[in-house]
């Protein structure tokens, strides 16, 4: 829902470079714990890559603004961490973190995890994370795959994600229970690189999905 320098491993760079579309690993989920991996290696890379694969991370800030509204699950999955600082941000409230990612980029666990493909077997918490633009409405849809009923999934996507045809059917079949939006800019910066960023031209919210809700969706407006 986050590299050395020299990569030498060609088959671990022809799969990431297959991206989200490529390869299923069963993962299995034992407590509070991952556990048993089938071993794809860590991977280095450089930031054409990591610009490639949609690598844009979000500031703690906006998981403040999350908790200050919700109630999570003591266990969050947090499928697409990056660098960490959503997971770092959960873990600083006492949440337990599982953080995993398509890519290691320092942080979290060191086996690629292909979110689009893979699982947690038995995962019993709740997805929080900001996912690849492009591949967000395939990780809202895989992360309501892989809660429970009543568990929640919140993504923190761009306001525009309200939009498009497909999107659309989407929603009529799965409305979030609420969506946040953030009335002042909050920012994503590229590569992780805040020092780079100013300010935003994007408008984000955090959707929020409760397994099996079935009614109309509540707007509310933070920050």
């Amino acid at each position: 829902m986050l590299f050395g320098l020299i990569d030498n491993n060609a088959k671990i760079k022809e799969q990431i470079k297959m991206g989200y579309q490529e390869g299923a690993i069963k993962k299995d989920w034992t407590g509070n714990q991952r556990s048993i991996y089938a071993t794809l290696g860590a991977s280095n890379h450089s930031n054409k890559d990591r610009q490639q694969h949609d690598y844009y991370a979000t500031e703690p800030k906006a998981i403040e603004l999350l908790l200050s509204e919700e109630q999570f699950s003591p266990i969050i999955w947090e499928c697409a961490c990056g660098e960490g600082h959503l997971s770092k941000a959960l873990e600083q409230h006492g949440f337990k973190v599982i953080s995993t990612d398509l890519i290691y980029r320092g942080f979290g666990d060191p086996k690629p995890l292909n979110f689009l493909k893979d699982t947690l077997k038995d995962f019993e918490g709740d997805i929080i994370t900001n996912p690849p633009y492009k591949y967000s409405l395939e990780f809202v849809q895989r992360a309501l795959e892989n809660v429970q009923k009543g568990k929640k999934v919140a993504m923190f996507l761009k306001l525009q994600f309200l939009e498009g045809k497909k999107r659309k059917n989407f929603f009529l079949h799965n409305p979030p229970k609420i969506v946040y939006v953030s009335s002042s800019r909050l920012i994503c910066a590229m590569n992780g690189e805040f020092e780079k960023i100013k300010s935003s031209a994007a408008a984000y919210a955090w959707f929020v999905w409760e397994k099996g809700f079935i009614g109309d969706s509540i707007i509310k407006w933070i920050n």
